[in-house]
């Protein structure tokens, strides 16, 4: 419903769904794998242009959350991994895994059994089917560290 100066209407054009925003955040850290010579905030401005995403807040802190703690984030991983090294894993589960271990680390707000199952569905659509329980496992292995380390 639009009120007489159409600021509702445009509102609700704005809004996107979590989903929506996490799909989002994944989509910038696949670029990021592959634009290395720029700067985080270089690729988040030209990929706003280019794919005219919605500014929104979660996007913004978890893209440049995972940005500033990626070595954390990636010794998380490598724990986990079964001996893979981080660089060895597809960029796109590695993208989908950087997303969910910053969420279950730093959004207390998340429940990890959801990004869990967010990543795994960003990596069933994307990659491999049979990285997904690759990823299941370093994922769960992390929420485990995490956890235990929060105790």
């Amino acid at each position: 419903m639009t009120c007489p100066n159409g600021r509702k209407e445009l509102q609700a054009m704005a809004a996107i769904t979590r989903k929506e925003a996490r799909a989002q955040v994944f989509h910038l850290l696949f670029e990021t794998e592959f634009h290395t010579e720029a700067s985080p905030e270089e690729i988040y401005a030209l990929s706003q242009e280019d794919r005219e995403f919605v500014e929104d807040a979660y996007i913004r802190r978890v893209y440049f959350g995972v940005r500033e703690h990626l070595a954390e984030i990636d010794e998380i991983m490598a724990r986990h991994a079964n001996g893979w090294k981080p660089s060895r894993i597809t960029p796109i589960s590695r993208s989908a895994i950087r997303l969910c271990i910053f969420e279950m680390k730093y959004m207390d707000d998340i429940p990890a059994a959801v990004s869990i199952n967010e990543a795994i569905e960003l990596v069933k659509t994307y990659d491999d089917p049979k990285m997904r329980t690759f990823v299941n496992g370093v994922l769960h292995g992390a929420k485990t560290e995490l956890e235990e380390a929060a105790k």
